[in-house]
């Protein structure tokens, strides 16, 4: 072995304790110099995540390790905001964004420094106090309640609800749709969590939290709700319904005068052939209720691609029913 080769041996050691990540500013501390420790790492297979860190070989880069690149580089970072409630596994609104999201984080007021960070990523400047932060996978992120206030504050409508309806209700996890995680939060404790913080954003955050519904199922119920709102429509949401001798049943949005029933297919995956069949008995046990005439039922594609059609749809039905 030659002395290069060991010496590059310590620096795995290095990355393999930060979670495969290295600082070039760790190795010229150690004694390497720029231009030998970039020829001798790009020679051996390390991939740079971004200017002055590398990752270790074999390891992909995604955005996870951008993302201990930059708090490794920037230690009084706080991952907030959409990272935050990535971090969390709170649910943001589905996106068409090509490529991989950018990162936001928290810079704890004063900020001394000015930090060269991609374009896509942002550095937030917020006061944020000690009990306002934890640790996720070795990240630390602002907590649960912090995350949801800073989106409430700063995210548009849809982006922040979203979020804070997958906190307050129980979801389907990340790693098994087809189990489920309990809820994170309740909706008192977003409140008192946006009236103790920064004051900016705070009017708008607070109309945005009264639309708040933890009935909720997933992000596109969330915004297909808003969408139906805002069209000056107000169905009853997670309306109780029973078919004739069967069990009850929960509809999605039920407007109960006209009898017309709207289901949002959340989720692109049912999990398995078994679930996609209970998927379908279970819209053919909707349309057997009594209080149920019609039944529409959007895909989210439909919710976030195509809301004005169907608002109209929507509408038509409603005229049918009428008539």
């Amino acid at each position: 072995m030659t002395r290069t080769t060991g010496e590059l041996v310590s620096l795995t050691a290095l990355a393999k304790r930060q979670r495969g990540v290295l600082l070039t500013r760790q190795a010229i501390d150690l004694g390497w110099t720029p231009s030998r420790l970039n020829r001798l790492l790009r020679r051996d297979g390390w991939t740079q995540v971004r200017r002055g860190s590398w990752a270790e070989p074999g390891l992909a880069v995604d955005r996870m390790v951008r993302l201990r690149a930059i708090q490794l580089a920037h230690p009084r970072l706080v991952a907030s905001h959409g990272t935050a409630a990535w971090l969390h596994e709170i649910e943001l609104p589905w996106t068409t964004t090509a490529g991989e999201p950018g990162l936001e984080f928290t810079a704890p007021a004063p900020a001394s420094t000015s930090l060269a960070l991609p374009p896509r990523d942002r550095v937030h400047r917020a006061s944020l106090a000690v009990d306002a932060t934890a640790y996720v996978a070795g990240i630390r992120v602002t907590t649960v309640t912090r995350t949801l206030a800073d989106l409430l504050r700063s995210s548009p409508r849809e982006e922040a609800l979203v979020a804070v309806e997958s906190a307050v209700s129980i979801r389907p996890l990340r790693a098994d749709p087809r189990a489920h995680r309990p809820a994170f939060t309740h909706l008192g404790a977003v409140a008192t969590a946006l009236e103790s913080g920064p004051r900016r954003g705070v009017r708008m955050g607070r109309a945005s939290l009264r639309l708040a519904d933890r009935r909720s199922g997933s992000p596109a119920e969330t915004v297909a709700r808003l969408r139906i709102h805002d069209a000056g429509l107000h169905p009853e949401p997670q309306a109780h319904v029973r078919p004739p001798g069967g069990r009850r049943l929960s509809v999605d949005f039920l407007f109960r005068a006209e009898g017309v029933a709207v289901e949002i297919e959340g989720y692109a995956y049912h999990g398995d052939r078994a679930a996609h069949d209970r998927d379908v008995r279970r819209f053919n046990e909707l349309t057997l209720c009594e209080r149920i005439r019609r039944s529409l039922r959007f895909t989210a594609i439909d919710v976030y691609r195509r809301p004005d059609a169907m608002i109209e749809e929507i509408r038509r039905a409603l005229a049918l029913a009428r008539g």
